[in-house]
Parts: C-alpha cells; structure tokens; sequence
C-alpha cells in the first residue's frame, strides 16, 4: 500500500484519532508516539486534509492573521503593526 493509498483509504474516525494522538503525544492505547511516528503522522494529517479540502480555517497549523480590529496583517504576516509615537 503506497502513502496516497494510505491516505484515500483513511476515514473520517483514523483522521480524528489520529489528530488526537498528535496533539496529545499518545497512542489511543497510551503508548507515547515516537519523533518518527509524530512526522508520519502529521504528514498523513495535512495530506488528508488537502486531498479532502478541508477548508484551510480548520487544517493542523491554521493561524488566523486577523488582527482584533478585523482587518488582515499586510503582506508579511508575521510582520508587527508599526507604531507611530506622537509629539505632544
């Protein structure tokens, strides 16, 4: 069976269980995942997601880069708002 194999036979139940284990570090039987068994896992995940087009508000790792006033960040996200001091 070849990883996309893998991937098209996965269900909704193996995705969600999955999911869980990674966020948690632990097998559902409490066997902690190995660093391997993590990156496996998260591979399958985001390729999940992707050939189900999971909307991207809802993937592993979404960061939402709305600021508080609604607006989104300019074109470098991780780039701060400047902050402009005023002469009184």
């Amino acid at each position: 069976m070849t990883f996309d194999d893998m991937i098209d036979a996965m269900t909704v139940e193996i995705y969600e269980s999955m999911k869980h284990s990674i966020e948690i570090g632990k097998w559902p039987n409490g066997t902690k995942l190995t660093p391997e068994q993590r990156e496996q896992s998260l591979r399958a995940i985001i390729a999940y997601e992707h050939k189900r087009n999971i909307p991207e508000n809802e993937r592993v790792g979404f960061i939402d880069r709305t600021r508080p006033d609604g607006k989104q960040h300019g074109s470098d996200p991780l780039q701060p708002d400047v902050l402009k001091i005023l002469n009184s």
